[in-house]
């Protein structure tokens, strides 16, 4: 009896070690039998910056359907399962946590600020899920592990091309930039602009930041009219640069105002303090690709309103992403994060390959506000 008890004991003992080692080696989260494609989106619905992470999972949901009218992926309909991080890094974490124990999804899509974005990717490296994200710019938000891509460029390749163009096509020698010290997004533009536009012959007469929650730039603004700088570089999110273009008008300031991708939208709370400026973006809806005037058409029928890039860039991660998994031939993480590595595909924002580090190469829209609209100067390659 005790023999046999014994035998029963380690015969139960090895199940259960099999059993364990088996979920150990489960790189694909969701069922290999399942009739879905579970993929799980994170992005600020609620809160200060939800203007870009609603334009995000516009653009994704549209991808989506696209793809499920045409059959799925893989012969499966995909399953969008999207939290509201609320531009917030614990929302985030405990989103993250949510899509990967609760809902099993077999990639991730997000999130969309740089923060909530970094507070959730050493946790995807961790587990090896395809993570990509539609907008975080911030630099180092791919080198948690070889499984995290994104779809935008990354913040200091905008510095560079932004002080780049005040150079070359400005002709600007003189420069000041005024920047967010609470914003990863913002210092990193700006220190990028600085190091390139002094390295390359100009002089950056004023550099000067902010606290995330100042309304009065006066200050700041009057010590930046003494220096007449040609060009002033505000690189932070459309509804600060809309206050503080205002108060630079008020100032007397008669530099030519330029900024980054988070000026996107800034004509809904400032038009007259900005016309005349430029900022780079992912894309222009003056483009005239068919890819583009396609994703236009489609998005304002669905919509009603035109599509900033934010939207384009949500669309464009589901078309990267479905199309990884369809050259995998299955979920499995580790096929999937190859497949995106291989990454090739021409849509909205440009024709997409991935860098050693995982950051896109692809056009750059050089944008000029022009009567109260975005107009496409030129488009920067960087190859």
């Amino acid at each position: 009896m005790r023999r046999l008890r014994k035998l029963m004991s380690l015969t139960l003992t090895g199940v259960l070690l099999a059993g364990a080692l088996a979920g150990c080696g489960q790189k694909d989260s969701g069922s290999a039998d399942s009739d879905v494609i579970k993929i799980g989106g994170i992005a600020p619905l609620t809160g200060n910056v939800a203007v870009y992470g609603v334009a995000a999972s516009n653009g994704a949901k549209l991808a989506i359907e696209e793809i499920n009218a045409s059959g799925g992926i893989l012969g499966k309909k995909i399953e969008y399962i999207e939290y509201d991080d609320k531009g917030d890094t614990t929302e985030a974490v405990n989103a993250y946590k949510k899509l990967v124990n609760n809902n099993k999804v077999n990639a991730i899509i997000g999130a969309v600020t740089s923060k909530p974005t970094l507070a959730i990717t050493p946790l995807a490296a961790k587990e090896g899920i395809p993570m990509i994200t539609p907008t975080a710019t911030a630099l180092d938000v791919t080198a948690a592990g070889t499984n995290i891509f994104r779809t935008c460029f990354i913040d200091p390749y905008q510095g560079e091309i932004m002080a780049k163009f005040a150079l070359e096509n400005l002709n600007a020698s003189k420069a000041a930039v005024l920047y967010n010290t609470a914003d990863d997004y913002s210092l990193g533009v700006a220190e990028a602009f600085k190091n390139y536009f002094e390295a390359n012959g100009g002089t950056v007469v004023s550099y000067e930041g902010y606290g995330a929650d100042e309304k009065d730039y006066k200050a700041i603004l009057t010590n930046v009219k003494t220096q007449n700088p040609d060009v002033l570089f505000l690189p932070d999110y459309y509804n600060t640069v809309g206050l503080i273009a205002q108060q630079v008008k008020e100032v007397g300031i008669n530099a030519t105002l330029l900024g980054a991708d988070g000026w996107d939208g800034v004509l809904t709370v400032a038009p007259e303090a900005v016309e005349g400026g430029y900022f780079c973006n992912h894309y222009s809806t003056d483009d005239t690709a068919e890819e583009v005037q396609n994703f236009i058409k489609k998005y304002k029928e669905t919509y009603n309103e035109d599509p900033v890039s934010f939207a384009a860039l949500g669309y464009d991660t589901v078309k990267i992403l479905a199309a990884a998994i369809e050259k995998a031939g299955t979920t499995d993480y580790d096929a999937v994060v190859k497949a995106l590595a291989e990454t090739n595909i021409t849509s909205v924002t440009g024709t997409i390959t991935y860098d050693e580090n995982r950051n896109p190469v692809k056009d750059v829209a050089i944008i000029k506000i022009e009567n109260g609209q975005n107009r496409l100067y030129t488009k920067v390659n960087p190859q």
